[in-house]
């Protein structure tokens, strides 16, 4: 009986793991992502860990990178990025491994989402949404120039009309003014 228990409670915990879903909730609209936990599990527990911390509620989306705002970029893309709060900024946690396109086999598609790196195994809390195909961004792309591409962990699966009202807000250079504040990011049943 307790073996049945167990096994029952592991595949309700697996399958609840694979049917994860966040609402990021803002003034101008919600989005709604699917994560992939199952093919970016490393990049997806700690996109959760911040999101069970509170850490994106009082946060930002702070960036745009549209065609027209990157002009010493050979390489261009197209995506918006938030980050936590700032009171949260000197709490976060360790940065993780790369999980590289290559090896999850997701692809940076218009409505990925993504963490923003510097150099490999470099990402925290900080995460960006794909306008568009950017495959620049992906394992051997050449926007970064090591090649080793950004850790792509999930999918927009509503709200992309939100996306695009951020990307197209006003910004000085790629900053954007004022900053799109996040009201809180949930785990979605």
């Amino acid at each position: 009986m307790k073996a049945i228990t167990l096994v029952a409670i592991l595949l309700l915990f697996h399958g609840i793991l694979l049917a994860q879903k966040v609402k990021i909730s803002m003034d101008i609209g919600d989005i709604l992502v699917q994560l992939e936990p199952e093919k970016a599990p490393i990049t997806s527990a700690n996109f959760i860990k911040y999101v069970e911390g509170d850490f994106y509620k009082g946060g930002s989306f702070f960036r745009t990178v549209k065609l027209d705002n990157q002009p010493d970029s050979p390489i261009k893309i197209e995506v918006i990025q938030a980050g936590a709060h700032p009171w949260k900024q000197n709490f976060l946690y360790d940065p993780i491994a790369l999980e590289r396109t290559s090896d999850t086999g997701l692809k940076h598609k218009n409505g990925t989402i993504s963490m923003a790196r510097s150099t490999p195994d470099s990402a925290q809390e900080s995460f960006f949404i794909c306008i568009g195909e950017q495959p620049e961004l992906d394992f051997g792309g050449k926007r970064n120039p090591d090649g080793q591409g950004f850790a792509a962990f999930g999918q927009v699966i509503s709200g992309m009309d939100v996306v695009i009202k951020i990307q197209q807000a006003h910004a000085d250079g790629q900053a954007l003014i004022p900053q799109i504040l996040i009201n809180d990011v949930e785990i979605v049943k």
